[in-house]
């Protein structure tokens, strides 16, 4: 039976995997249900704060302001990245639209990002000059900005958080709540002690807390974009382990990626021996990939090897003089002993 033959058959049964979707078991409009709340809390929390910051002179007040507008930004852009993710896959999407969330992130993760170096220079500033603050107006609505982000964090945990645009938006949030600690506590020692450095200081706090956020989001969602295996995933020692199950004898062009959050997938070439039962080694190899690995979206084909094709005489890495599939493999060659990586 030929590669295509396999692929092709391959094909008919992908259905039975059940990929359509991140498999948390939560109602997406349970999911948009919960962000909107926690939208609406912190949209309407943030207008007092600009306010009141300007009175109090407050960097740490408006700084935290400005922090909650990129909440509400990456609450709204899950938002809608859950909607787009939800269509159904359709002409040159192949795969839908299930990296808009990915896209949102990303976005999430560059204002945070951008919005720390402002928060940085105002704050240097003001250390060097620093202007009278109201301790007691910071401290107070530092208080109340505690409560707000307290609720809306939790209901953003009700949320899926699997999804990456999801856990933006609650690292915004959780931030936001680290950053009215810092500003509560700043707004004490104004208070009580005169020490008005103490709101920069505040400031600078947060902008740490907001590089932390924005670096880890731009990070994983660039892993996502540059097609990179996640994380949890070396694709050698998955290589390694298909090519340790009988009767497979090679494996290349092996590639691990991530569709969307939680969504891993997988193709390989696989070569078996010329006695081996290709259609039995792709669902065995397909069972142990889920249930090692946690991967279902897989797209394996597999070829029997031929006689002159298992002589010795290949380098490492050399891909089969034969085989018109590959003549340039992607990638290590798997076989079974040692080899090159």
């Amino acid at each position: 039976m030929t590669g295509h033959d396999h692929a092709k058959d391959h094909t008919h049964g992908h259905g039975a995997h059940g990929h359509g979707g991140h498999g948390h078991g939560v109602d997406p409009n349970a999911d948009r249900r919960w962000l909107g709340i926690a939208l609406a809390l912190i949209a309407g929390f943030m207008a007092v704060e600009v306010v009141v910051g300007v009175m109090a002179h407050s960097l740490a007040l408006i700084s935290d302001a400005a922090h909650m507008l990129t909440d509400a930004v990456s609450i709204v852009l899950a938002l809608i990245a859950m909607r787009l993710a939800a269509r159904p896959a359709r002409g040159g999407f192949t795969y839908g639209l299930k990296r808009a969330e990915i896209l949102s992130a990303q976005a999430n993760g560059l204002t945070l990002l951008l919005l720390a170096v402002w928060l940085a220079y105002e704050a240097v500033r003001r250390l060097l000059d620093p202007p009278p603050v109201e301790g007691g107006l910071v401290l107070v609505t530092a208080l109340a900005g505690i409560v707000v982000n307290v609720v809306a964090a939790w209901c953003i945990s009700k949320a899926n958080r699997s999804s990456l645009a999801v856990e933006g938006a609650y690292q915004h949030v959780l931030n936001d709540l680290f950053a009215f600690i810092g500003t509560a506590v700043a707004g004490l020692i104004v208070l009580t002690t005169g020490f008005v450095q103490a709101d920069a200081i505040a400031s600078l706090v947060v902008v740490a807390l907001m590089v932390k956020a924005g670096y880890g989001l731009v990070r994983e969602s660039g892993r996502i974009f540059l097609e990179a295996a996640p994380a949890d995933t070396d694709p050698d020692a998955v290589g390694d382990r298909l090519v340790g199950h009988p009767p497979v004898t090679e494996v290349h062009d092996l590639h691990i990626w991530t569709i969307t959050s939680g969504q891993a997938a997988l193709s390989a070439h696989v070569l078996v021996e010329p006695a081996g039962d290709c259609h039995a080694v792709r669902r065995d190899l397909e069972g142990l990939l889920e249930k090692e690995y946690g991967i279902t979206h897989t797209t394996l084909q597999v070829d029997h090897t031929q006689d002159e094709l298992l002589s010795v005489g290949r380098g490492p890495g050399q891909v089969p003089a034969g085989d018109s599939h590959c003549a340039d493999a992607h990638g290590p060659v798997h076989r079974e002993g040692p080899h090159d990586h």
